[in-house]
């Protein structure tokens, strides 16, 4: 199933509404920096790649934007170990 991944900066985080649930990657702003805090996809959703797309969601703005990320979230910063291209990225 198709979804779209959108960055709300009002709320600091990228979601996507799958089958009428939040899915979020939390991040704060420190500077030229997104710290990533919290990436939630819940139970039922999980396995269907909607956690590494709000990452990459993510990833895209820093490099838009000339920003860093710093992974505090275990998950953002699994990805990007598994993911070379993402090591730029990183402080």
């Amino acid at each position: 199933m198709p979804f779209a991944v959108l960055h709300d900066p009002s709320h600091s985080r990228f979601e996507a509404l799958v089958e009428g649930q939040l899915c979020v990657a939390d991040y704060r702003r420190d500077g030229d920096v997104l710290v990533m805090t919290h990436t939630e996809v819940p139970p039922g959703l999980q396995g269907r790649g909607i956690a590494a797309a709000l990452v990459e969601a993510a990833l895209e703005h820093a490099r838009r934007h000339g920003l860093r990320i710093d992974p505090r979230c275990s998950y953002v910063r699994g990805y990007m170990k598994r993911h070379p291209e993402a090591q730029s990225l990183h402080v």
